[in-house]
This record gives structure tokens, sequence and C-alpha cells, in this order.
């Protein structure tokens, strides 16, 4: 009877010993499965598949891990959070911030980024000076989120402040309404008003309501730490470090100042231009293997889809073509809104082929740009000078800051096509680049957009009273 138990003892614990801990049951499976929402600054659909900060850091994550990533979206952060807690998804990437009063049974990993919440009005509203000019007032935030957590706090010294909480509303729809005027006020996180005030530029920020706050991924709490400590080994490794240079790069620090005046003129030309022009832009594109999109936001940096453009130096029509160019492409009529574009294409597709094939994409893509604004010969000069300072002359990041090196004598000197105006092309890349990623956003009905959703009721106003 002892020998049996023993033996049996020694089964329990040998099966025991085997039973794979969480990280190991991600890397057994081949895939990490990760819950967001969908938005601009978290993840949404590109032309090529899933893109946004959060999707592109955790991607390099999985990337670290060696396995698939997959990304699907629940639209309300308490639906994300019960995603998490049930063990549905092994982390949450949407941009939350690290609370102490989240719900329980969620640890957050480290901190990859901070941000303040700011109080938001538009522009049909006056702007509060204080909390006491939120009285009576409509404000409508996230539910569970970090922004009812900091309107709790405000209410223990302000008790008449009421607001609103929307189960399945996100900050970037929430904007939408203040500017409408539909709501008064929102809070919103200080990224998502970086990125978002672009799409909505009739909402201003009108003072700071908490210090700066984590942003972090958030995992279930459970005695198996072996998933949050890779996630903590993770953030302390290079590869993080340059997966978040590459996504501020991307998403955040190349935005230019704010410009209210271009913003509504863009927003207005998308309604009253883009659309007698959107099939000859998706035939181009079509032909040549290019998300219309990216063409027609060449398009709108050429010419703000205007046909009869002219420049002072004679380029005219949609895309702005040179009397050679056109001449090269077959365009007869460059003020002919199918020549023009489709001889656009051809020529930017030309131009890319003359860029090294193994630079990775989207780089690519972006020195195609800078070499149609400001030559290939220029370019590949600005390449030469990154290689003088020991950069890599295949990432367009290094590239575009020594650009502007071709107005000094020090260096164009150097190198054998002499001076250029090489802060023409970065203004021109991260304009176009811009117009891109608000063009992907607003028609992001183009594509058919495979996002889970959980429903949760409301009340008549959409919103929960506080």
């Amino acid at each position: 009877m002892r020998v049996i138990s023993t033996l049996t003892l020694c089964l329990l614990l040998t099966t025991c010993q085997l039973s794979p801990n969480l990280l190991e049951q991600v890397i057994d499976e081949g895939t990490l499965r990760v819950v967001s929402r969908n938005s601009p600054t978290t993840f949404y659909l590109g032309p090529e598949g899933p893109i946004g900060p959060e999707y592109d850091l955790v991607r390099g994550f999985a990337d670290y891990l060696g396995v698939e990533l997959d990304m699907y979206s629940v639209d309300s952060i308490g639906g994300i959070l019960d995603e998490v807690a049930s063990g549905r998804a092994h982390l949450a990437a949407a941009g939350l911030t690290a609370s102490e009063n989240r719900a329980e049974g969620i640890v957050f990993g480290p901190a990859y980024r901070s941000v303040t919440e700011l109080l938001v009005y538009g522009t049909v509203n006056s702007r509060p000076k204080d909390i006491e000019d939120l009285y009576g007032k409509q404000i409508g935030v996230a539910a569970d989120s970090s922004h009812v957590d900091t309107l709790l706090g405000l209410r223990s010294e302000h008790p008449d402040l009421t607001w609103l909480e929307f189960p399945t509303a996100d900050q970037e729809e929430l904007l939408g309404r203040v500017s409408t005027g539909e709501l008064d006020y929102t809070i919103v996180d200080s990224a998502a008003f970086q990125v978002s005030r672009y799409f909505y530029p009739e909402a201003r920020t009108a003072f700071q309501v908490s210090d700066e706050q984590p942003l972090g991924w958030a995992l279930k709490d459970s005695r198996d730490t072996s998933l949050l400590d890779i996630v903590d080994r993770f953030f302390l490794s290079r590869h993080s470090a340059e997966v978040i240079a590459q996504v501020d790069s991307r998403y955040f620090h190349r935005r230019k100042e704010f410009d209210y005046v271009g913003v509504r003129t863009f927003l207005r030309h998308m309604d009253s231009r883009l659309p007698k022009y959107k099939q000859l832009f998706q035939a181009a594109a079509n032909e040549i293997g290019m998300d219309w999109r990216l063409l027609a936001a060449i398009g709108y940096q050429e010419s703000h889809w205007n046909p009869e453009a002219v420049s002072p130096t004679g380029v005219k029509g949609i895309m702005m073509l040179t009397h050679d160019t056109a001449r090269m492409m077959g365009v007869e009529n460059r003020e002919d809104p199918k020549e023009s574009i489709l001889g656009g294409a051809r020529y930017l597709m030309r131009v890319k082929r003359k860029i090294p094939e193994r630079i990775p994409e989207p780089d690519r893509t972006w020195f195609t740009l800078a070499a149609y604004n400001i030559g290939f010969g220029h370019l590949e000069d600005a390449r030469i000078i990154t290689e003088m300072l020991d950069g890599n002359p295949d990432d367009w990041f290094e590239v575009r800051a020594n650009l502007p090196l071709l107005t000094q004598k020090k260096w164009h000197s150097r190198v054998k096509r002499g001076y250029a105006r090489g802060w023409a092309p970065v203004h021109y890349v991260d304009n176009i680049r811009s117009y891109y990623e608000a063009l992907m956003w607003l028609t992001a009905g183009d594509f058919s957009d495979p996002v889970t959703t959980q429903t949760t009721d409301k009340n008549e106003d959409g919103g929960n009273t506080t």
C-alpha cells in the first residue's frame, strides 16, 4: 500500500512539473491573444492589415516571443478587462492607465508612456476656467475608465459635479460629440488628443485634470507570473526601445504644429472634392498596386484635389506634374483629372523602382515620396551623409533627420549633387503621412473590419448619469 501511495505521489508530482506555465502555453500554441479597442490611438485596419500605436508595440512583443499575434477589439473598457480576467485574452494593449482602481483580477505591466488627462470643450461652448464652471453641464466620459476615477476624486471637493458615463464610447467618439455640441465637455488622455484633434479640429483643451499617469498593458492577476515576467523583460530590452522609438516617430513626434484652418480645409475638401475623384484614385492605385488613400494623400498635398491648380513654376493639375514629367508619362492634358492622377501614379512607381528593394516598408515608401519631391539624386546624397555620420542609410527616420543638412555648405560640398532644400521633402513626407493616416481612419468603412464588440445597455441619452 505504501509503495502504491509513493508511486501515485511521484506521478502527481511529475504531472505538476510537466504542466506548462502561461508563457509556455503561449509559445506552445504559437499565438499571443491580445484584446484592444478600435481607434487611431490603439489599432485599426490599414491597407495591409492592422496598424496603430498599440498594435505596433504588441507586434514587437509577439516578435520578441517568436509567436503570431491575434489582436481583436472589444468596444468597452469593462469588456476589455473582462477578456483579460477571464483568460480569453493573454493581455490587453488598449492605451489603459495603470490605475489601482481597475477591476479586480487585473495587474499591469511596466509603464511604456505617460499621459495627463485633459478637459476638452468644443468651440460651440465657451472655455471653462475651473471645475465650478462645469456644474450643471453635460460631461461625458467612457465608463470604467480612469477618467471616472478622476471625476470621483474631484467630486470629493466639488459635490455638485455630475457627469455621464458611456459604456461603449471611446475617447475619440466623445471628442466628436464635444466637437458637434452634443456634449459640453469630455476628458481624454493627452496622447489621444494629440492624435485625434486632427479629426476633430473644433475640440480644444481647457485645463489639465490629473498629474502624469502611466500607460501599461493589463494582464490577469495570477500566481503564474511567467507572462508578466517576460513582459517586464521585454520592456527592459533593446528591442522594445527600438519599437517604442518607431511608434513615437510614426504616430506622435512627427506631427506638425496644429493648424485649425488647415484641418478644417482638409475635412471640407474631403466632403466636397474627394468624392469626384475617388474612383480615379482607386483605379490608378489599383494599376500600380498601391492603397488609393496614399495616392489621394499625395494629390491633396500637391493641389488640394484641385484639377486647375497651377504653380508659379508651371506645374499644374491635381498631381502638379511638370511638362517634362507629363510628356514622359504620356499625359497630354495635365488639367484632366484622370490623366493627371494616372500619370502621377505611374511616375511615382518609376521613382520607387530606384529605391533599393532591401529597404523594408513602410520606409521604402517614405523614401519614394522624398525622391518624388526632391529628386532621387539629392535623396542619395542625404543617405550618403547619413552613412558619414555612422547612421543607417536604409532607415527613413535617420535619413529624414539628415536631409536638412543639404542646405549647409559643410555637408552639401561633400556630396555629388550639392545644395538642395533638404527641409522640403521632410515636410512633404510628414504632411502626406498625416493626410494618409486621416484618410485611413476617416474612410475605415472601405475595408471590412473584423472587430468583435460587446454591448451594454444605455439610457436614452446614450450614457449613464453619475
